[in-house]
């Protein structure tokens, strides 16, 4: 008994390190194309952008199921499979928007607030219930956010407004995957992600088109390419692992966010940002503890 027990840990174990090698490697990616996205920003309008985004993602997918994509995209909740696309298309296009205009650190920084907006909205949207502790949490990331983009101040941008408008569109986002996740596969939710994606951008593309030279292509197949390893990166952690254990690695993106920012740009965010993202990631990392609280005590 004592060797199957023995046996069993060491599995999970290894699962649990592969899940969080998966959840790394996943927002690692994640914030390589986010810097792909703001290098592309100074040289092609934002629409193009999200346009390659998911088109040469689309592709990505249409190679790798090939056959199997009729079945993929069969669905028992259209029109919910159609809003989610919608609203991520619509976060994709506000945060590359800002990522223009602001730097990749300080966008990086206001996205925090995600998980905490998706814990406000599930409340009313999903019936769920959320503690004072909880709610405390939220409140204490707004402060963070607050202080990350200074209102009233010299240093607040209205650029910063984009972010935090793509981060409450995420929350919504996240809140119709959880929906679609009790009928619809992973795998078909990705592939209408990218296929809504390409075609929606695609109606607007010619009013924006410039022209890519080779490095510009090159760029904008990479920023498809690696959405698309970025989500299976993402599936794959999940899979590897509870969320639990590898949700919270998820917010090393803001170590990344500052490591491109100062090697590609020189930026490096100031002492108050710095300040803001580590509440925000505190507050998050919070929020998300209590919820796991929860769900133990329901079982």
């Amino acid at each position: 008994m004592t060797e199957t027990t023995n046996l069993q840990t060491a599995v999970s174990t290894a699962s649990n390190r592969r899940g969080i090698l998966w959840m790394l490697a996943a927002v690692m990616c994640f914030v390589t194309l986010d810097t792909l996205a703001k290098l592309l920003a100074e040289t092609y309008p934002v629409w193009q952008i999200v346009w390659a985004r998911y088109a040469f993602h689309l592709a990505l997918i249409v190679v790798v199921l090939r056959g199997a994509l009729p079945k993929t995209l069969r669905t028992r909740r259209l029109p919910l499979q159609l809003l989610r696309s919608l609203l991520l298309v619509l976060t994709t296009g506000l945060f590359f928007l800002g990522l223009k205009l602001m730097p990749l650190a300080d966008a990086a920084a206001v996205m925090l607030l995600g998980p905490l907006f998706i814990t406000a909205l599930s409340a009313p949207l999903l019936r769920e219930q959320v503690g004072p502790r909880r709610w405390a949490g939220v409140l204490v990331g707004l402060l963070g956010a607050l202080i990350v983009i200074r209102p009233g101040s010299d240093v607040f941008a209205y650029a910063a407004l984009l972010p935090l408008a793509a981060a409450l569109v995420n929350a919504f986002y996240h809140i119709t995957t959880r929906l679609l996740s009790h009928t619809d596969s992973s795998m078909t939710t990705l592939t209408y992600s990218s296929f809504v994606g390409a075609a929606v951008m695609t109606l607007g593309l010619p009013f924006f088109w410039v022209t890519p030279d080779p490095v510009g292509w090159v760029m904008m197949i990479g920023v498809g390419i690696i959405g698309g390893t970025s989500h299976f990166f993402l599936i794959k952690a999940y899979s590897e692992a509870p969320a639990a254990v590898v949700a919270p690695f998820g917010y090393s993106n803001i170590v990344w966010a500052v490591i491109f920012g100062f090697v590609i740009w020189g930026d490096l965010p100031d002492s108050w940002t710095l300040l803001g993202a580590a509440i925000l990631v505190a507050s998050g990392l919070y929020v998300f503890h209590r919820e796991q609280v929860r769900k133990r005590q329901r079982t």
